[in-house]
C-alpha cells in the first residue's frame, strides 16, 4: 500500500503543473483544451484508485520530506478519497461541457487562454483543500479557490458580474481574515496546527478555550459553506456567472467548506459542544433557503437557493455527531454534489434553447427539445428525494439518524427535513411545469441543442444515477468512513508515527476524548 503513496499528491500537482503548462500555451488554443482534458482524466484515475487503496489505510505524504508535525503533510483517507473523486468527475463533466460551449459559440464569448489555466487551478485548490493535513493548508487550498473563482465568476467582464464577483470577493476575504484569525489562535493555544496532532492537543487546553477555538473554525467554514445566517451572498453571485462556472461552484465549492466542517468537528472537537447550535443551524438553512427558492421566478435563482438549503441536510448529519449521521452525511455531499452541477448545466442548455432563465418567459421546451426536458427531471426529482434515487437514500439515511437520536430537537429537524424535501419537490415541478409545458406569451428566437453539452451533462446525471444503482456498496464505504472518523486513530497514528508524537502525547487520539454524545443534546 505505502508504494502506492505517490499518488496522493497527483490530485494537486498534475492540474498545478497542466496550469502552468496552458498558460505557455496561450498562443495556441487548440492544445490547451488537449492538456487540461489529459490532467483532469489522469487525476479522475489517481483519485479513483485512492479510493480503492485508503479503504485499507490512510496514505500519508511529507511534503519535501519534512516530516509531520514540522512539515506539510497530504493525507487520503475514505473520506477525502471519495471527495476526490466525485470532484474530479465533476470538474471534468464541466470542463468538456464549456469546450462544447465554447466551439457552440465560435469561442467568441470565451478568453480561452485565460479560462484553462484558471480551472485547473480551481480544480487544484480543491484537491488540496481535500487531502490538507493541516489547518494552514487548507487556508492554502481554500485561497487559491478563492484567486481561480474571482477570475472565473468574472469572465466576460459585464456589470452584473463584476459586481457578483466584488461581492463573492469581500465574503471570501472575510472568511479568510477569520480563518486566519483561528489559525492563529490555535497556533497560540497549542503549538501546532497539525491536525493530527491538534487531536492529541486540544483535548489537554482549557475548555472554555477550546470552544473559542471551535467557534472561530466554525465561523470560518460557515461562510465558505454558506450556512445560514452567512449564506444571503451566494444567491446574488453565482447566477450571473456562465453555465460552466455556475455548475462548478454551486457543486465544489461550498461542499469545500462543509468537509472542512466534518474535518475539524470530528476529528479535532469529537466532545460535540456545539452541536445544538448546529443543529439550529442546520433547520434555519434549510428553511429560509427553500423558502426563497419557492419565491424564484428565475431558474438559476432557484436551485442557487435550494443548493443553500440542502447544506443544511449535511449540517444536520454532522451535529448529530453519531456514525450514523456522519455516514448519512457523507453521502449526501457526495450525492448533492454531482446533482447540483448537474441541474446547472441542465440549465446552461434551457438559457441556450429558451433564450431565457426566465420562468416566466420559457414555455413549450418539452416539444422544441423532448431530451432536455428529460435531462432536468431526472437530477430534479434526484434533488428532491423521490425513491429510489440517491437523494432519497441520503435523507432517508438522514431521517433514521435523526430518529436514533431521540431528542426533541433531533425530531425537530427530522420534521424540518420532510418539510423542505417536499417544498423542493413543489419548487422543481412548478419550474419544469412552467419551462417545459406552459405556452410562452412571448419568446426569443429558439436556440439548438448542441450535442456536445449535453454528452457530458448525460455522463454525469448517470454518474447520479450511479451513486443510486450502487448506493449499498458506496452507502456501506460512508460507513467505513465514518468509522474511521469516530476512532480518530487511525488518522493520528498514520500522520504520526509513535517517533514523530513528541514526548509525553498518546499514541491513541481517542484516550483523551469526553464521552461522545449521540444526539447533540450535551451542550
Amino acid at each position: 500500500m505505502t508504494d502506492l503513496s505517490w499518488l496522493v499528491p497527483l490530485p494537486v500537482v498534475l492540474p498545478l503543473f497542466a496550469a502552468g503548462l496552458t498558460l505557455a500555451l496561450y498562443r495556441k488554443p487548440r492544445l490547451q483544451p488537449i492538456v487540461s482534458v489529459t490532467a483532469l482524466s489522469l487525476v479522475l484515475i489517481a483519485s479513483v484508485t485512492l479510493l480503492v487503496v485508503v479503504d485499507d489505510g490512510p496514505l500519508v505524504v511529507d511534503v519535501g520530506d519534512w516530516a509531520a508535525p514540522v512539515g506539510i503533510n497530504l493525507v487520503a483517507d475514505r473520506l477525502s478519497a471519495l471527495m476526490l473523486t466525485i470532484s474530479s468527475a465533476v470538474t471534468l463533466c464541466v470542463l468538456l461541457y464549456s469546450l462544447a460551449q465554447g466551439r457552440d459559440d465560435d469561442e467568441e464569448s470565451a478568453p480561452i487562454s485565460i479560462y484553462h489555466p484558471t480551472f485547473l487551478v480551481l480544480a487544484a485548490g480543491v484537491g488540496n483543500a481535500f487531502l490538507s493535513g493541516d489547518l494552514f493548508n487548507i487556508y492554502v487550498g481554500f485561497e487559491i479557490l478563492l484567486a481561480a473563482s474571482f477570475v472565473l465568476i468574472t469572465l466576460g467582464g459585464t456589470r452584473d458580474r463584476i459586481r457578483a464577483g466584488t461581492i463573492y470577493v469581500v465574503v471570501a476575504l472575510l472568511s479568510s481574515v477569520l480563518f486566519l484569525v483561528a489559525l492563529a489562535a490555535v497556533y497560540a493555544a497549542t503549538g501546532t496546527v497539525n491536525l493530527a496532532q491538534l487531536a492529541i492537543r486540544l483535548p489537554e487546553i482549557d475548555p472554555g478555550v477550546r470552544l473559542v477555538l471551535q467557534v472561530l473554525l466554525l465561523l470560518a467554514f460557515a461562510v465558505k459553506a454558506a450556512v445560514f445566517p452567512l449564506s444571503a451572498w451566494l444567491p446574488d453571485s453565482y447566477p450571473t456567472a456562465p453555465a460552466p462556472v455556475t455548475a462548478v461552484f454551486a457543486g465544489l465549492l461550498t461542499k469545500v467548506g462543509v468537509y472542512a466542517i466534518i474535518r475539524t468537528q470530528t476529528l479535532l472537537f469529537p466532545e460535540g459542544r456545539l452541536d445544538d447550535v448546529l443543529m439550529w443551524l442546520a433547520l434555519a438553512t434549510m428553511v429560509v433557503g427553500i423558502l426563497g427558492a419557492v419565491a424564484q421566478d428565475d431558474i438559476k435563482r432557484l436551485l442557487s437557493f435550494t443548493l443553500v438549503s440542502h447544506i443544511g441536510y449535511m449540517i444536520f448529519g454532522i451535529a448529530l455527531s453519531s456514525e450514523a449521521g456522519w455516514t448519512a452525511a457523507i453521502y449526501y455531499v457526495a450525492h448533492h454534489i454531482t446533482v447540483q452541477t448537474a441541474l446547472f448545466l441542465v440549465v446552461g442548455l434551457v438559457e441556450r434553447v429558451g433564450g431565457s432563465t426566465s420562468l416566466t418567459r420559457l414555455g413549450g421546451l418539452a416539444k422544441l427539445a423532448p431530451l432536455l426536458a428529460i435531462l432536468f427531471f431526472v437530477p430534479a426529482m434526484n434533488l428532491a428525494g423521490i425513491p429510489p434515487l440517491s437523494g432519497f437514500l441520503g435523507k432517508l439515511g438522514l431521517l433514521q439518524a435523526g430518529v436514533a437520536a431521540g431528542t426533541p430537537l433531533a425530531y425537530l429537524l427530522v420534521a424540518g427535513s420532510v418539510i423542505t424535501s417536499l417544498l423542493t419537490l413543489y419548487a422543481l415541478i412548478k419550474a419544469w411545469n412552467k419551462a417545459f409545458w406552459q405556452t410562452p406569451e412571448e419568446r426569443p428566437r429558439p436556440g439548438r441543442l448542441p450535442l456536445g453539452m449535453v454528452g457530458p451533462t448525460a455522463a454525469l446525471i448517470t454518474v447520479g444515477l450511479v451513486l443510486t444503482f450502487a448506493g449499498g456498496p458506496l452507502y456501506a464505504y460512508t460507513a467505513r468512513a465514518a468509522q474511521t472518523l469516530r476512532e480518530r486513530t487511525p488518522y493520528v497514528e498514520a500522520v504520526l508515527p509513535d517517533g514523530q508524537r513528541g514526548e509525553g502525547e498518546s499514541a491513541d487520539a481517542t484516550d483523551h476524548d469526553e464521552a461522545a454524545p449521540t444526539g447533540g443534546d450535551d451542550s
